[in-house]
């Protein structure tokens, strides 16, 4: 049976989930998304109470390597601070490395795009970074900033 709006709605509807929402939202509003993605909340409040403020500088990431890895004695709480240290790497990189900008791909997570062309995978680094400290935060935005 043809039914017109039908198709129409479907096929809205299978671009939006094949590209996933995030790349959706990314599309709609890079900015906003931007800023969703700094907020960072789990590691910004883990890191005040040792004292550490997260001002988006450079500085700050060296900060954070300096840190006891307190969050390795809690596996639930983890995964969550490896994801946000590597949302404030993206975030540090874009705000302070020219050229460098949020991309989402279709189906999959948030990377940071130098103006080279390179993509820096931030969320991956900021697990190995939480796991295992290395690499450190501060050694992939210089390695970063040096392109």
């Amino acid at each position: 049976m043809n039914i017109p709006f039908l198709d129409h709605w479907r096929k809205r509807h299978e671009t939006e989930d094949s590209e996933g929402p995030l790349a959706a939202a990314f599309d709609r509003d890079p900015e906003g998304l931007g800023e969703l993605l700094s907020e960072c909340e789990l590691l910004r409040a883990r890191v005040e109470e040792a004292g550490v403020a997260l001002d988006d500088s450079p500085r700050s990431l060296q900060e954070l390597d300096q840190l006891p890895p307190r969050w390795r004695d809690d596996p639930e709480e983890l995964p969550w601070i490896g994801n946000d240290a590597g949302l404030y790497l993206g975030t540090v990189i874009v705000r302070n490395v020219p050229g460098a900008r949020w991309q989402v791909w279709p189906g999959g997570g948030p990377v940071v795009r130098l103006a080279s062309g390179r993509e820096i995978q931030v969320v991956e680094a900021g697990l190995d970074w939480a796991m295992t400290g290395a690499p450190e935060l501060y050694q992939v935005y210089a390695e970063t900033a040096e392109y």
